[in-house]
């Protein structure tokens, strides 16, 4: 009974507990929401009165208002009870931050986008779709700001007038399908809508129908526009699914391609229903932007650009019944600008009379001071008397010469001078002002400089082309055109990333056990010793615009004062041969990297080239001319580089015309296998070098010479204003040395093959291996790649057998077995179908189609900078060399070689480029037919004249001595490759 009272009690304590915890705080919540002012309606009604009287020219005063109505004026610097500056939001001078991604930059700026948003669509029937179109555009803010809107199969025609299909804010083109040029009545038409805000200057520039291809074509000039492009070419498209593709996409490049000559430097959209077509078969540089489906399984609609990366795509519901998807694509495209940062350089600006000023200089230096002052106890230290040498050049150099910052913008164009800048200075400055007159005035004249810039600049680059200068013309046009920009290190790249490269470069020189010792000179052996005569004419020959090495002296120097130079430089050969010593400064290399392509980011995507001294360079010339004196013209035929009348023509046509011959029999295949080596001229061992080239015949103190050259050698690396710590090597011959290809190519002169069936072509590091096999009888050619991957570990050449390829030519229909794969060092050989070999492209059936293209799409590229020219004006004559420097030499590449066998197709492929030039250039351009003809006979008639080359023996005359024999062919394949067609073309010829 106590303890059930004791509860009893405790419950009561608890409520009272509540029951005052809700009092006090019903009582604070009371007191601070309770008004503090109170207000009748007629209060209210008068200060709502007194605030909508308010007119403008006279300010309203806010002391009428009930001061408990104002807001408390607080400074922006008065701090929170935190210490913050505490700020209004309205405040604050920059925003707090904004949702990143496509569509939140362009909801920024719906109507100023680097390119156009688009909708595309295939209607049915445009009239039917119209009430739920304008539903679309007045409930969806995307399809609201749309920029250009196309839709296909519109079936509209004449009896429909465009109100009816009148979009407001729009402005609108419409192509219907016409029954005369097409043959059908019903169905067809494009059309497009351009939002005016984004653009009111458009224009139709072209529309054409046909039973295969309906178009229409507009041009736009918006508001807003990178400097890059010129203006927006936006082109509607509609193929029926009956059409011919071949006619429908040969009509549709013939009208871009007119158009693109007209604005080369427009951005064109092509979009539109292509059913079973593809740009890219006739325009291979557009890119297709499309990527999911749009019918069922299949991609119908399509949207091209010539801009990558321009748009990201976004399938939508179908509008209507409509069977395809409609499809929204926001631009992604980031403009020059802002994707590329200004450039500073550092330029040497060289003083008025220069080069008379060091003339005078050298003239009277007494040379042999600097001799006397290297000489201790008779003997003259090589490297104090190069050094001081040197160092005196760069002294008077430094005087006559100045440095000065220049800043390079990624869109800056070419034209564009002081002038200019103030004119466009003078123009802002009127429109800020608000002067009409004034502004009109400015704009005038901004027009005419721009003009006369543009004139002043075609006439600079005409100057120099009847002038006869060459290289300044090349770099107006150039300037132009961007053609070639320069490679650009990464922009990732880190103060560590040189020291990086260099331990990569110097990775092989870790492996190196071999001494190198200078064999005893023997006294009867006379040193090569160098005339002034000859260092004053490879002196001469010194190109001024190449950089200037490690020691610092332009080329412009030793050319301009190389009757002064000459005799001490030769002094200092001379010496260097003597001692068989090479001065350091002279075998000193700086490493630039040169990316391999576009996206380099591992150590392994940079190219070394070794940039070493421009005398060093002479010496080395004068060397390697000593040394192909020294070597017989019969030695290793099959390494078709650096070899005079030999090229890339002659290495492929020799692999190919020993395959063709061999499949000509009965029951025989080829395996062919092409060879890569890590890093080739990297790991050659000096003194297993060495060690060849005495057995050729090379005197002592050359190969000691050409030792010392090769080891002890300071290497650096340099990226942008980056340098590494400089590391010493004692392996390979360095890249970009004038003596490296031709001592690379003496180290692997005894790679040849150890069974007659097999052929070794060598072309420089690029070693194939051509195995004829008969009856499936394939040991011959396996024990050849084991023999030479035994040969490779024995003279240090890594092989790489990831990039290592094999190519099986077999056109049995019956076979006892498959082709079993290849194995080096225990690493399978991937088999292709196709192989890029010495600049073409070799397929497993031996045609041409896969390289054709390849060139047509390189070639079609290189036409936006003819375009380029044209626009500009230039003379034809300069198109036209421009035309067969930069896009006859892609489509003839190696023509001789390829272009008998192939295909109808791709020779009209090749021709239609050769079309298109001419008419952008307006004159007759040398057919490719005719070309290949002269090349034909011209390789002919230098093999035949040349009887050291291995094809030599496959041109003989008959017993009449006017006519060659004929070579013996059973398939077309070898009847219409080089050799037989040039004895062919040699006997329908008259003679020379």
């Amino acid at each position: 009974m106590a303890a059930r009272t004791h509860r009893e009690a405790q419950r009561l304590t608890r409520f009272w507990i509540i029951v005052l915890i809700y009092l006090v705080i019903s009582f604070v919540f009371a007191r601070f929401s309770y008004a503090n002012y109170s207000y009748s309606k007629q209060s209210l009604l008068d200060i709502n009165k007194r605030c909508s009287n308010v007119v403008l020219d006279h300010p309203f005063d806010f002391s009428e208002l009930p001061p408990e109505l104002l807001r408390s004026s607080r400074t922006s610097g008065s701090l929170a009870p935190t210490g913050s500056a505490q700020r209004r939001r309205r405040d604050r001078k920059q925003r707090r931050g904004i949702r990143g991604g496509l569509r939140a930059k362009v909801r920024l700026n719906p109507h100023r986008p680097a390119l156009p948003s688009i909708f595309l669509a295939n209607v049915r029937s445009l009239m039917n779709k119209m009430d739920e179109l304008k539903i679309w555009t007045l409930t969806q803010k995307w399809l609201m700001d749309c920029n250009v809107m196309f839709f296909t199969e519109t079936w509209l025609c004449n009896d429909v007038p465009n109100s009816v299909v009148h979009m407001d804010g729009r402005s609108f083109f419409r192509a219907d399908r016409v029954a005369a040029t097409s043959g059908k009545n019903k169905g067809g038409g494009v059309c497009i809508y351009v939002n005016k805000s984004w653009c009111t200057d458009s224009v139709i520039v072209d529309t054409y129908c046909s039973a295969d291809l309906e178009f229409l074509i507009i041009k736009c000039r918006p508001f807003y526009l990178p400097r890059e492009f010129t203006c927006i070419v936006a082109a509607a498209v509609n193929v029926p699914p009956d059409a011919n593709a071949n006619v429908a996409m040969k009509e549709l490049y013939a009208a871009i391609s007119k158009l693109q000559t007209l604005h080369p430097d427009g951005a064109f959209i092509v979009a539109g229903d292509f059913n079973h077509c593809t740009l890219r078969s006739v325009l291979p540089k557009f890119h297709q932007n499309v990527s999911c489906t749009t019918r069922g399984h299949k991609t119908l609609d399509h949207v091209y650009t010539n801009v990558t990366d321009a748009y990201k795509v976004t399938p939508l519901p179908h509008l209507g019944q409509s069977d395809h998807l409609s499809l929204f694509l926001l631009p992604m495209y980031t403009p020059v600008i802002k994707c590329v940062k200004p450039t500073i350089r550092t330029v040497k600006i060289w003083l008025e009379g220069a080069d008379s000023t060091l003339q005078h200089q050298f003239q009277h230096t007494d040379w042999s001071e600097f001799a006397a002052q290297a000489t201790t106890d008779s003997q003259i230290n090589i490297d104090i008397y190069t050094n001081s040498v040197l160092e005196h050049i760069n002294r008077c150099v430094g005087r006559v010469t100045t440095h000065k910052k220049i800043k390079i913008f990624p869109n800056q164009k070419p034209w564009m001078n002081r002038e200019v800048r103030l004119l466009l200075k003078a123009r802002d400055a009127a429109f800020r002002s608000g002067d009409r007159e004034a502004y009109s005035s400015a704009r005038a004249n901004l027009r005419k400089g721009i003009c006369q810039a543009k004139l002043a600049h075609k006439q600079r680059i005409e100057e120099h082309f009847n002038s006869s200068d060459p290289r300044r013309m090349w770099q107006g046009i150039q300037s132009i055109t961007d053609y070639k920009p320069p490679n650009t290190v990464p922009p990732s790249s880190t103060a560590s990333l040189p020291d990086e490269l260099n331990h990569f470069y110097a990775r092989f020189d870790k492996n190196n056990k071999e001494i190198s010792l200078k064999a005893e000179h023997q006294s009867s052996e006379l040193p090569l010793t160098l005339s002034t005569s000859a260092v004053y004419s490879t002196l001469c020959k010194v190109n001024a615009r190449k950089a200037a090495g490690p020691d610092g002296i332009p080329g412009r120097v030793l050319k301009a004062c190389a009757e002064q130079l000459a005799e001490v430089f030769t002094d200092i050969f001379n010496l260097s041969l003597a001692q068989t010593t090479v001065p350091t400064i002279f075998k000193t290399s700086t490493i630039v990297p040169v990316p391999k392509h576009s996206t380099a980011s591992v150590p392994n995507d940079f190219r070394p080239v070794a940039l070493t001294p421009i005398i060093a360079k002479c010496f080395e010339r004068l060397i390697a001319s000593h040394l192909k004196s020294c070597l017989p013209a019969t030695l290793d035929p099959f390494q078709f580089a650096y070899r005079c009348n030999r090229s890339t023509e002659d290495a492929i046509s020799t692999a190919l015309h020993s395959a063709l011959t061999h499949l000509d029999s009965q029951n025989t295949h080829v395996r062919m296998l092409f060879i890569d080596f890590s890093s080739a001229f990297n790991t050659v061992i000096p003194p297993k070098l060495i060690s060849k080239l005495s057995q050729l015949g090379i005197s002592t103190s050359i190969c000691n010479w050409i030792l010392d050259f090769l080891t002890n050698r300071p290497q650096s690396v340099k990226l942008d204003n980056l340098s590494s710590s400089i590391i010493t090597l004692n392996t390979g011959v360095p890249q970009g040395c004038v003596l490296s290809p031709l001592l690379y190519s003496l180290f692997t002169h005894d790679c040849v093959p150890v069974y007659g069936s097999n052929t070794i072509i060598k072309f420089a590091d690029d070693t194939t291996v051509v195995g004829l096999i008969k009856d499936d009888d394939e040991s011959a050619y396996r024990d050849e790649v084991q023999h030479l991957a035994v040969w490779c570990a024995t003279n240090n050449l890594e092989l790489n057998t990831q990039k290592t390829k094999e190519i099986i030519v077999d056109f049995r229909r019956t076979r006892s077995h498959a082709h079993t794969p290849i194995y080096i060092n225990g690493a399978v050989v991937e088999r292709v179908s196709s192989f890029k070999f010495l600049g073409i492209h070799i397929s497993d059936d031996l045609t041409w189609s896969h390289n054709t293209s390849t060139l047509v799409k390189k070639a079609q590229q290189r036409l936006y900078f003819l375009r380029s020219l044209k626009k500009v004006h230039l003379s034809p004559r300069i198109l036209v060399e421009f035309y067969r420097c930069t896009i006859e030499s892609i489509l003839t590449n190696c023509i001789s070689v390829w272009y008998s066998n192939c295909s109808a197709s791709d020779r009209k492929a090749l021709q239609r480029v050769v079309k298109t030039a001419q008419r952008i250039t307006g004159t007759q351009l040398t057919s490719i037919e005719n070309i290949y003809q002269k090349r034909c006979l011209g390789r002919a008639r230098n093999i035949i004249k040349d009887a050291s080359h291995p094809n030599h023996g496959l041109f003989t005359l008959l017993p009449s001595g006017r006519r060659y024999r004929s070579l013996r062919s059973r398939t077309s394949r070898l009847r219409k490759s080089f050799f037989p067609e040039a004895v062919t073309l040699l006997n329908a010829t008259p003679p020379i």
